[in-house]
């Protein structure tokens, strides 16, 4: 959310290719700053609120964003904002962060319908799953200014990006790292190792599928 909204990727590029010495790098939106924060979103959206939905929304509240999300049911142990479906929520946001479950009924939820509904100032965020978003929708979304933003760590076809996405400002793009640092792989690999010495022993699983 920060490299897309303050264009901070492109920001690097910048200082690294001898050019802020020609002048001030451009100015970000006015909706993404206020006072002494980075950025302020007026509504920050998330699709699934989960443990890391939740986790999201935590935050996401620390930079005092106002939360709204969409569930297959409305929670009621918590005190943001629920939509009953992706468009109205994405319709009432600025930023759309994708954080739910991977099934059949959650493939392409976001696509042509909730992109145009995000509009030529929202920021699509997806941290999860490629599927979640309708790629060839999402490309021209951006080429054609309906969407005003997208950062991705996830894609339909890892590793392969659709191209057309390399040259936009607008867009920040990961290699599937959202995982990638050595004290999560660790603790992935211990939990491997916990859930086969549970199993041929006997003891009860550790993360049980219900």
């Amino acid at each position: 959310m920060l490299a897309v909204l303050r264009r901070l990727c492109e920001s690097d590029r910048y200082v690294r290719g001898d050019k802020w010495k020609k002048g001030d790098y451009k100015l970000t939106t006015k909706a993404c700053i206020c006072g002494p924060r980075w950025f302020y979103w007026e509504v920050s959206c998330i699709i699934g609120l989960g443990r890391i939905g939740m986790a999201i929304a935590t935050r996401a509240e620390a930079f005092s964003c106002p939360i709204s999300y969409y569930a297959r049911k409305e929670r009621r142990d918590v005190k943001y904002k629920y939509f009953p479906s992706v468009v109205e929520l994405a319709a009432n946001c600025q930023i759309l962060v994708i954080a739910c479950a991977l099934t059949e009924e959650t493939r392409h939820i976001v696509n042509r319908v909730v992109m145009n509904s995000l509009g030529p100032k929202g920021v699509l965020i997806n941290i999860g799953r490629g599927p979640y978003v309708d790629e060839p929708e999402l490309v021209s979304a951006l080429l054609e200014g309906r969407l005003g933003g997208t950062g991705l760590d996830v894609f339909e076809d890892e590793p392969n990006v659709p191209e057309q996405l390399f040259g936009l400002e607008n867009v920040v793009l990961l290699p599937h790292v959202g995982s990638g640092t050595v004290e999560t792989r660790k603790a992935m690999a211990d939990l491997v190792v916990g859930k086969l010495e549970a199993h041929f022993l006997n003891k009860p699983l550790l993360t049980p599928v219900v």
